[in-house]
């Protein structure tokens, strides 16, 4: 991500769906400029976009292709979909991408996912984060196992967690806590480990499962 600049964008979607012609403002703080690519997205690939937005009726039915068209280039996406369904919130969240329900965000909140996005953060809107919640209670799991499981951690363990599966980086979280950045990744380092996560939307995945299971 360019630290000190803002982003480019390239907003994958077929002409007459993007409901927002207004975005960016050119006072956007985040984002700069947007390109835009219809179905088959060719150019994806050749384009220095810091993010892709994808705007699609059936993110389980599009993504595939945006990750087609991007070939090797590990670029980070956002969706936004109508769907809010568990099936195609918790298929993009596992592929690392933030979800916008439509009639659920507005501009700056788009601006701030994709500003997430960038920093190697998942934005969901409200209803996407419901819907992942509840996807989330219905992985198989028994509640004795997901309750030893919770109990690994310390108290600033699980309130790292939980702001972490609110979409927040380390940076954000030590603000929040008052902590450094490196205290931060330290604390995450240790709970990815007793989690056996791979990174960090594995590791918000199964501690959703856990906190679900005790709160049900």
């Amino acid at each position: 991500m360019r630290s000190s600049q803002r982003l480019s964008v390239t907003l994958a979607a077929a002409d007459s769906t993007w409901p927002h012609d207004g975005w960016p403002t050119t006072d956007d703080p985040y984002v700069s400029d947007v390109l835009r690519l219809s179905p088959p997205y060719q150019g994806l690939r050749e384009s220095e976009a810091d993010v892709v937005v994808l705007r699609c009726e059936d993110p389980e039915a599009s993504f595939p292709g945006v990750l087609e068209a991007l070939a090797a280039r590990s670029v980070p996406v956002v969706v936004v979909s109508p769907r809010q369904d568990i099936e195609a919130v918790l298929g993009a969240f596992r592929a690392g991408a933030g979800y916008l329900v439509e009639a659920d965000y507005h501009g700056p909140m788009l601006s701030s996912a994709v500003q997430a996005a960038a920093a190697g953060r998942i934005h969901l809107s409200p209803s996407a984060c419901a819907a992942l919640r509840e996807g989330v209670q219905r992985m198989p799991a028994t509640g004795e196992a997901m309750e030893r499981l919770r109990d690994q951690f310390s108290p600033r363990e699980r309130q790292i967690m939980e702001l972490l599966s609110t979409g927040l980086g380390a940076q954000q979280i030590g603000l929040r806590l008052r902590l450094s950045e490196n205290t931060v990744r330290n604390n995450l380092s240790n709970i990815y480990a007793k989690l056996d996560a791979r990174g960090g939307t594995d590791a918000v995945l199964r501690w959703l499962a856990a906190t679900s299971v005790i709160r049900a």
